[in-house]
């Protein structure tokens, strides 16, 4: 969630009204329905609405939803989506680790990417540097090699990183 509320009820029982900074995990699994929609009659609501294949047909129907403050994230990045729930992430069904971060203007952090893996970063909002090319809200960048992500912050900027396999 990055602006807004959004109101989520689904057939298992779930009911629930995401907010900034707030994630949510739903498996479809064998079967499930379920509707979001604008809490308010008022203010507009923005989010970003992620598909990832599981690594398997199948699956029972699930549901988690976990709120990750800036403070959580500020300054480093915060698993906030992985396969086995690690650092108290949402738990997806795929070898993906998922992070996001809020940095400060000036600040600087890094990822090691693994040779056999790929990278898909997400600028949210703000302007950052990723090894020496300019990225602002709106932009992905795609890494398909193994490689040291140095992120440098020129405004305070949030972003997400997708490690995958």
């Amino acid at each position: 969630m990055l602006a807004g509320e959004l109101e989520h009820k689904d057939s298992m029982g779930n009911g629930s009204i995401m907010r900034p900074g707030d994630v949510q995990r739903m498996t479809a699994g064998t079967g499930v329905s379920h509707s979001e929609y604008n809490h308010s009659k008022t203010d507009p609501v923005r989010f970003l609405q992620i598909w990832i294949q599981p690594d398997r047909q199948g699956l029972e129907p699930g549901y988690e939803q976990i709120r990750f403050e800036d403070d959580d994230k500020r300054n480093h990045l915060r698993t906030i989506a992985s396969p086995n729930g690690r650092d108290g992430s949402v738990t997806v069904h795929q070898d993906v680790s998922l992070y996001a971060s809020v940095l400060e203007a000036g600040k600087h952090v890094e990822h090691e990417l693994a040779g056999d893996r790929h990278a898909w970063v997400q600028v949210i909002r703000g302007k950052l540097d990723l090894n020496g090319v300019a990225l602002e809200a709106g932009d992905g960048a795609a890494i398909s090699e193994g490689e040291t992500l140095a992120f440098d912050a020129i405004d305070e900027a949030e972003f997400l990183l997708f490690d995958l396999a």
